[in-house]
Formats: C-alpha cells, sequence, structure tokens
C-alpha cells in the first residue's frame, strides 16, 4: 500500500495504523515521505469503538497532534505521544504482546490440562490459587479462536519488535504457532469450545 501511494506522488498525510514493529514503521515512513508525504504512526488499542474511550488509537512523529485533531468528533480517542515515528507502534507491540500472548499461552495450558487428563485438577487449583484464571482460560478461547488467524502476522511484527530490543522472541513465535492451529475457526458462526479448541491445538 506504501509503494501505491509514493508510486501516486501523494503529499498529503499518511497515518498507518496497523499492529507493525517500530521498523516497519519506519520502512513504511521512508517509502511515503520519499514522495513528499508526511507519515503519521499509529496504533489502535481496544475493540471496534461504539463510543468514545472503548479504543485509543496513538499516534507519533512530526505531524501526529494534528492527525489527532482529525479524529476530534469521533468515537475514537486519538492521544498524541510527543515521540518519533515508531513509537505508537512500540506502544501497540508491547501492549499486544502481553494480551494475545498470554491468551495463546492459557490456550495452550487448557489443552496441555486435557491431553494429561488432569483438567479438572487444574481447574479445582486455580479456583483456589487464582481465582480469576478458569474464566480467563474461557474467555481466550471464546474471544480469540475465530480472529486467531488475524494475529499470526501480529506475532511476527512482536518477535521483530523483540529481537530488534535484543530481548527473546520465542514467546510471541509459540503464540504464532499456537494461532496457526486455530485459523480452521474464521468462519466459524459461533465460538468454538474449549475441547474443540484443545483438539485443534493439539492436532488430534
Amino acid at each position: 500500500m506504501a509503494s501505491a501511494v509514493e508510486s501516486l506522488g501523494f503529499k498529503g498525510m499518511y497515518i498507518d495504523a496497523n499492529a507493525t514493529s517500530p521498523a516497519t514503521a519506519r520502512g513504511i515512513a521512508d517509502i511515503v515521505e520519499s514522495a513528499g508525504a508526511a507519515f503519521v504512526d499509529g496504533g489502535i488499542i481496544g475493540p471496534p469503538p461504539a463510543k468514545r474511550g472503548d479504543a485509543r488509537l496513538y499516534l507519533s512523529g512530526g505531524g501526529a497532534a494534528r492527525a489527532a485533531e482529525l479524529f476530534a468528533d469521533s468515537a475514537l480517542e486519538a492521544i498524541a505521544l510527543d515521540a518519533p515515528v515508531g513509537a505508537a507502534s512500540a506502544l501497540k507491540m508491547a501492549y499486544a504482546s502481553w494480551t494475545k500472548t498470554s491468551a495463546a499461552l492459557l490456550i495452550a495450558v487448557r489443552a496441555l490440562a486435557q491431553a494429561e487428563g488432569i483438567e479438572t485438577a487444574l481447574l479445582g487449583e486455580w479456583q483456589r490459587s487464582i481465582p480469576d484464571l478458569p474464566a480467563r482460560s474461557e474467555k481466550a478461547v471464546s474471544g480469540n479462536a475465530r480472529k486467531a488467524w488475524r494475529f499470526i502476522g501480529e506475532m511476527e511484527e512482536i518477535a521483530a519488535t523483540f529481537a530488534d530490543a535484543g530481548l527473546p522472541a520465542g514467546f510471541s513465535l509459540a503464540a504464532r504457532e499456537i494461532y496457526q492451529r486455530l485459523e480452521q475457526y474464521k468462519d466459524a458462526t459461533t465460538p468454538p469450545s474449549v475441547t474443540d479448541v484443545a483438539s485443534a491445538v493439539l492436532g488430534s
């Protein structure tokens, strides 16, 4: 997309709010700015906004404040960071590295528990020591299985972000594999059960 915009000689404001690594954002900036456009880095956190406050669009780069003004009357809250291109993407990567990677881990743990026949015991222990975890694991399945296909590329971008910072990238790469195993639920009309998801993750 950036290359297509560059080829047209676009000289307006280009906002990229996809879930990308800071390095990817800076690469996109180089492409569109070579044609004379103003690039603003963006990162969205939250669900599709029905009302203001449901989701935030973080923006960074020289035109961030001006870009934020464009959303002043919309349901999407725009927040300009006093930071260069890459900062908004880094914030998105950091946030999603927890929410999406931890969800994938919970899915994998439930699959492991079923494979080893200790799910009831595990849920009982969770109820005693980490009471919110059974419900969180159920939500990890119901809330993510049907859109897992969307997270595969995002996990790769998160892994690249960690690697570029000199940190281990394996957390997100493992999550990517879990989400790859759930691609089959992309067009499902209802959320699959924990048992079904566990079977898909285990390849059984």
